[in-house]
């Protein structure tokens, strides 16, 4: 019980300083439009095998997309959603990846700007602006 107060405080402390250190580390890799992100659509995790010498690597990666307009009920669902061809245009690009430059935080960063830009390309009615990493696991 004596300990429990101090525990606790410790990890509210370590949570609050490990959310800054994230804000701190994503802010630093590109400008950051203030107010242009008012909605995010989840897409589920992508699964896949990726471009290796061996063929034995694979992929598994969360995304999130952020748009630039308040997100509408039929963009989460039903016959006019966009996930179908989000979906499609990721996969094409997460198919010509490699693990080795998946590796580095230059690969990431440089496969954020290649996803970014497909999806632009897409749909651009949709204003996505931002795509945001939740999970990302590269097994060998």
């Amino acid at each position: 019980m004596v300990w429990s107060l101090p525990l606790a405080l410790g990890s509210v402390l370590v949570t609050l300083w490990t959310g800054g250190w994230v804000r701190s580390r994503t802010g630093a890799q590109g400008p950051v439009r203030a107010g242009t992100i008012q909605s995010v659509l989840h897409l589920e995790n992508f699964v896949m095998n990726l471009e290796d010498s061996g063929g034995r690597a694979y992929l598994r990666i969360g995304i999130d997309v952020g748009m630039n307009h308040p997100l509408q009920e039929a963009e989460r669902a039903g016959p006019t959603s966009p996930i179908a061809p989000l979906r499609d245009t990721i996969i094409g690009v997460l198919g010509s990846c490699h693990a080795d430059q998946l590796l580095t935080p230059e690969g990431k960063g440089r496969l954020k700007r290649d996803l970014l830009k497909a999806l632009q390309e897409r749909a651009p009615e949709l204003g996505i602006e931002e795509v945001y990493f939740t999970e990302l696991l590269i097994q060998r």
